[in-house]
């Protein structure tokens, strides 16, 4: 009977400092980082598909193509652990990797609306609509995995769950820097144009 009286008393007490919902908090920024991750994976799992049937036209650039490559590559070769998201300068690293690989993609889509082959390819145009819907997924998930962890956070830091956060060792995550990955997968301008010369000097005025 003391051993139960004693174990209610710790659980009611765990229950007030906020022990039990630092566990539910956390088990949702876990889900919500697991799609994330599952998002990110299924776009880089179509892009192999898309090089191999750009590489099929004719005088595409090589450049583009390259870029991409190489920044699914980098993207793919940051290890994620269990321990990235409470890690901000690895979780940085994380960000701009899939932001350059965003960026890289946006420039290829724009240069394959010169080539009306491939505009014409059903097998392309099938492999951009599930490009560009992987995409809008990445974008929920992602916000999803925003608010989890501001709602952590905020548990987190008020009082007295900031004590048992001390005591249990649950501290405040880092997140996702909206506005700056925003920078990083802007789309670069491309123009296909060509350099006009300069302009004539006018002849001067006679005096």
């Amino acid at each position: 009977m003391i051993r139960t009286l004693a174990a209610l008393a710790l659980a009611t007490s765990l229950s007030g400092c906020g022990y039990n919902q630092f566990q539910t908090l956390d088990e949702q920024v876990a889900a919500s980082w697991s799609e994330v991750l599952s998002q990110y994976q299924r776009r880089a799992d179509l892009i192999p598909n898309i090089v191999n049937t750009v590489k099929g036209e004719a005088n595409f650039e090589q450049e583009t193509l390259t870029r991409v490559v190489e920044a699914r590559a980098r993207a793919t070769a940051v290890q994620v652990t269990p321990e990235l998201v409470n890690d901000a300068e690895a979780l940085k690293k994380f960000q701009a990797a899939q932001g350059e690989l965003s960026s890289a993609l946006s420039r290829l889509l724009v240069v394959t609306e010169n080539y009306p082959n491939l505009k014409a390819n059903q097998g392309f145009q099938d492999l951009r609509v599930q490009l560009e819907g992987t995409e809008n997924r990445i974008t929920v998930a992602r916000n999803r995995y925003i608010q989890s962890v501001a709602s952590y956070n905020v548990h987190a830091r008020s009082f007295p769950n900031n004590l048992t956060g001390m005591v249990f060792g649950y501290k405040a995550k880092p997140n996702f820097t909206v506005q700056n990955e925003e920078a990083i997968t802007t789309a670069p301008t491309v123009d296909f144009g060509t350099a006009k010369p300069p302009s004539p000097a006018m002849p001067a005025a006679s005096k």
